[in-house]
């Protein structure tokens, strides 16, 4: 019997001490990525406040009085402010045509009763595996044949078409969840179909809308290879073109250059901050709805 006890007691011990190295490999593992994370961030921005000659011969000590003037000269360099603006308008309009197609499409494909919507509903789905560098040089001919190369117009329709797949994805798969009972309710009480959309369909899919619209403005804000592609002067590049092309300004300033970089990650690192808890919240449950 005091063998069983001491065998038992044993094998609670090794249980615990398995759970306690497990949980401790967890936490290692998790601090481990978001060190990985957070240091080249961290380096951007004691760089950005740094002299160069500080950069350039302790690159990973702290500055000695922070240089908060390189923020003023990476604006007056580069026009900082007109790459933001550039950046705003065109990645906000691209969010909101996105959307509001993304809605229309979804609306119609999954709550009206349409022959070919499985076979729509596929062709657009397949959008998600087909790589996005395949459609440069079709955006090209395309906007170069409406007469909007150079033009915000172009990144806009260009970032809205190619974020379409995915928000259609998010978006439809919430519609598709609402129950009939609502809307036949509002039939009932003499609704078009676009009142449904407006007042019954949108304002149940606020997640699905709200974590497709982030993701489709991020791309946007962040996207280089279309912006490189499509524009060719300073007054429509956007800020993450622009900061790349005034590199050459840049070079005997690194730490500018760095205090440019670090205005530009402020909308998006922001957006994903306030919102981070919608947009997992959405995609999982597309995930498990889908």
């Amino acid at each position: 019997m005091n063998d069983r006890l001491s065998l038992g007691s044993r094998g609670m011990r090794r249980s615990a001490v398995g759970a306690a190295a497990g949980l401790i490999a967890k936490w290692a593992y998790l601090l481990f990525l978001l060190g990985f994370a957070l240091i080249p961030l961290l380096w951007l921005l004691v760089t950005s406040l740094k002299t160069q000659g500080e950069f350039l011969t302790y690159p990973l000590s702290l500055p000695e009085t922070p240089r908060f003037s390189n923020y003023v000269t990476a604006f007056q360099m580069a026009r900082l402010h007109v790459l933001l603006i550039n950046s705003i308008i065109t990645a906000s309009f691209a969010t909101v045509l996105n959307l509001s197609v993304t809605a229309a499409a979804a609306f119609v494909l999954t709550r009206q009763r349409v022959r070919w919507a499985p076979a729509v509903n596929g062709v657009i789905l397949l959008g998600v595996l087909i790589p996005i560098i395949s459609f440069m040089v079709p955006y090209l001919s395309l906007v170069r044949a409406i007469k909007l190369y150079n033009t915000r117009a172009a990144l806009i329709l260009v970032y809205a078409a190619i974020n379409l797949p995915i928000s259609y994805f998010i978006v439809s798969t919430f519609m598709r969840e609402i129950p009939r009972s609502l809307e036949e309710a509002a039939v009932i009480e003499g609704a078009s179909s676009f009142q449904r959309l407006v007042r019954v369909i949108l304002p149940l899919s606020t997640a699905g809308l709200l974590t497709a619209g982030t993701l489709c403005f991020i791309y946007a804000w962040n996207e280089f290879a279309y912006a490189l592609l499509l524009t060719s002067s300073s007054a429509v590049r956007t800020v993450q073109l622009g900061i790349s092309f005034f590199n050459t300004q840049f070079r005997s300033d690194y730490p500018a250059m760095f205090a440019a970089i670090a205005v530009a990650m402020v909308p998006t690192v922001t957006a994903y901050v306030m919102l981070h808890d919608r947009i997992i919240g959405g995609l999982t449950a597309g995930a498990i709805k889908g």
